[in-house]
């Protein structure tokens, strides 16, 4: 890799992260959900995304990949906030929420990721 395009997927991932913080803010400003919403469609959307990326790969070539896939949506998804979040409602007693947190945003998560490489590979 070259340092223009060690740029561009740097450059990229300030871009996910940028955007992760407008939509988890757009989520749950003003509002209390029983769980952490924001980061469950993070990183729901994210996993679909990543997903697409990755099944248009063939088309899109390997440095769109790297700045999309790896930057872009690897600043954008938050698997340790999702991590701590579950911690948090495990440690708050709240057992079952910390159990439908973990393994729903695992399983929707990467029902979403085979739903965006099939979408890919169809293009």
């Amino acid at each position: 890799m070259n340092a223009l395009a060690f740029l561009a997927v740097a450059v990229g991932g300030g871009l996910g992260a940028a955007l992760r913080l407008l939509v988890d803010g757009s989520i749950n400003t003003g509002r209390e959900y029983r769980l952490p919403v924001g980061t469950l469609t993070i990183n729901i959307t994210g996993s679909l995304m990543l997903g697409l990326i990755t099944g248009l790969s063939a088309h899109l070539g390997a440095l769109p990949v790297a700045i999309l896939g790896t930057g872009v949506m690897g600043g954008y998804t938050t698997f340790s906030t999702a991590s701590f979040e579950t911690v948090r409602l495990a440690r708050n007693g709240r057992i079952n929420a910390a159990a439908l947190n973990g393994l729903g945003m695992l399983v929707i998560s990467v029902a979403a990721s085979a739903t965006g490489i099939a979408l890919g590979a169809l293009a």
